[in-house]
């Protein structure tokens, strides 16, 4: 290939060992992480579309709403405090991502999940006891502390935990767990907006505590990654893991491989320093691409404000609330189709497919809101039209869940090599929460001022991402963690920042810009 070494297809090791149910359930258990993410996009845009809430916390906003009914549909939700509210919470995300890379280096992945639990519970009663703003986003506070704690070592762990060739399944749990989080959120907010009295608010952000309990109490009974028992000097204990983990005594060629990578990263006594090395530019650009691309596809507006945005298309308050149900369901059913399709078909494929279904659908309700709405903002659709509408949302859906969901996770956390880990995966964690904040603090405004064009702005964007994929993203699919660095420097392009001394994987070496696999 141009401009890179050549690495035979063969290059990459087979260790190995099998799915063992240990694993599967270790696995299992990590990934209810996810559970507290997900639980939270789903209700906070429940809650902000229940009029007793929006009467207690943003009267303004509940006036503007009940009082002028000849009210742009577009602006009809625009305010800074409310969107605070929401994306309070990733800005509190982002700053805990990088301290909870430190957690994650020194103590291990299981204790940066326990501390994210912890935090989130004491999050979660504050919200659901709130008396004032300031509660409320306190409360917020601490929840983002712990959704950044969790989403920094839940995929890293789940990534380790896996034989390769199931890493993608397993790891894209975490995927899954957090559209069954929005899904539980979406059938909860249904059910408190019909409680009498005003207070349901109060239980759909006081039930957060559920998945936090269930993430705080099973990270106690994890164990520790044989990566993360190496890193930390448990050498014994690390290949007892090992061969617990791939039910196996033959661990020593997987076991040599993860000494040598640890021995390596030993002498990295800065991460956050080295990668800015020009050998780890790749991997740097996707952390921060990756995340970067999957909030400008645009599928937070459409989760976090889905009640909200199904209302102001015309959907009457319970049926806005019932549609991000339908939504919320599709979401997790897509994400299933991902968990069993990734390591056959590869991540390619599915980021490819993925993106093509979300360009057209993404046209195709920007133009149906177009015709009806216009630039006014002023329209009432019939059931039939409105029900369109949904339709096309759902299947734009299926293609973020099958794609950019799961793989936007799975890919940063697989790609790193063990020295700068948690410092990538800091990167990719931040990233990703410093745009959902950008987003969630910007889309109501936007959607005011862009109105039906905010739909064209996003199909703009998957344009972008789904070429990148296209040209510089390579197959990872079955290639050992610590092996990943052999697919960078076969790339036509990344092939030209690594230099033939900068591998050092078990007994490959490199020679006149080929790698050979002594032993595979």
């Amino acid at each position: 290939m141009a401009g890179g070494a050549i690495v035979n297809a063969g290059a990459t090791k087979d260790y190995p060992g099998k799915l063992t149910v240990f694993v599967f359930f270790t696995c299992v258990v990590a990934a209810t992480g996810g559970l507290i993410f997900g639980y939270d996009i789903g209700i906070s845009g429940g809650v902000t579309s229940m009029d007793s809430f929006l009467k207690k916390f943003f009267p303004t906003v509940y006036r503007q709403e009940k009082e002028d009914k000849s009210t742009n549909q577009y602006c009809k939700f625009d305010s800074q405090v409310l969107q605070m509210f929401t994306s309070s919470l990733y800005l509190a995300a982002l700053v805990a991502s990088f301290f909870a890379s430190v957690v994650t280096r020194a103590f291990g992945r299981k204790w940066s999940m326990f501390g994210g639990g912890v935090t989130f519970l004491i999050g979660a009663a504050l919200n659901g006891f709130a008396k004032n703003v300031l509660m409320l986003i306190l409360g917020r506070i601490l929840l983002g502390i712990g959704v950044g704690f969790a989403n920094q070592s839940v995929p890293v762990y789940l990534s380790e935990m896996a034989p390769a060739r199931l890493r993608g399944m397993l790891n894209i749990g975490f995927q899954l767990m957090i559209t069954i989080g929005i899904l539980a959120a979406n059938l909860i907010n249904y059910g408190t907006s019909k409680i009498k009295g005003g207070w349901g608010w109060r239980v759909s952000l006081a039930l957060a505590a559920v998945p936090a309990g269930i993430i705080t109490l099973g990270s106690l009974f994890l164990p520790d990654t044989p990566n993360s028992l190496i890193e930390r000097g448990y050498d014994d204990k690390a290949k007892k893991m090992l061969r617990r983990i791939r039910g196996t005594d033959d661990i020593h060629e997987e076991y040599n491989d993860l000494v040598a990578a640890s021995e390596e990263a030993k002498l990295v006594e800065h991460p956050w320093r080295n990668i800015l090395q020009r050998k780890y530019r790749p991997q740097l650009t996707m952390a921060i691409l990756i995340p970067f691309f999957q909030q400008l596809t645009g599928i937070n507006v459409i989760m976090f404000y889905a009640p909200v945005l199904f209302k102001t298309i015309g959907f009457g308050g319970e049926a806005s609330l019932m549609s991000s149900v339908i939504t919320g369901l599709v979401n997790v059913f897509a994400t299933l189709v991902s968990v069993f399709t990734v390591d056959k078909l590869g991540r390619r494929k599915l980021f490819l497919q993925g993106g093509a279904q979300m360009l057209v659908c993404q046209i195709i309700v920007g133009t149906l809101i177009a015709i009806k709405f216009g630039t006014s903002g002023e329209a009432n659709l019939s059931k039939s039209y409105a029900a369109f509408v949904v339709l096309f949302i759902c299947v734009y859906v299926a293609g973020f869940a099958w794609s950019w969901g799961p793989l936007g996770w799975l890919v940063p956390s697989e790609i790193f090599p063990l020295e700068i880990r948690s410092a990538g995966q800091s990167i990719n964690v931040s990233v990703n929460m410093l745009f959902t904040f950008i987003i969630a603090q910007a889309f109501l405004t936007m959607l005011c001022h862009m109105k039906f064009g905010l739909f064209y702005f996003f199909a703009g964007w998957v344009v972008i991402m789904t070429t990148f994929v296209a040209l510089f993203l390579p197959e990872t699919k079955n290639v050992p963690i610590e092996e990943m660095v052999l697919v960078w420097k076969s790339h036509w392009f990344w092939g030209n920042f690594i230099a033939d001394e900068d591998i050092h994987v078990g007994n490959v070496e490199m020679g006149n810009g080929k790698s050979k696999a002594g032993s595979v």
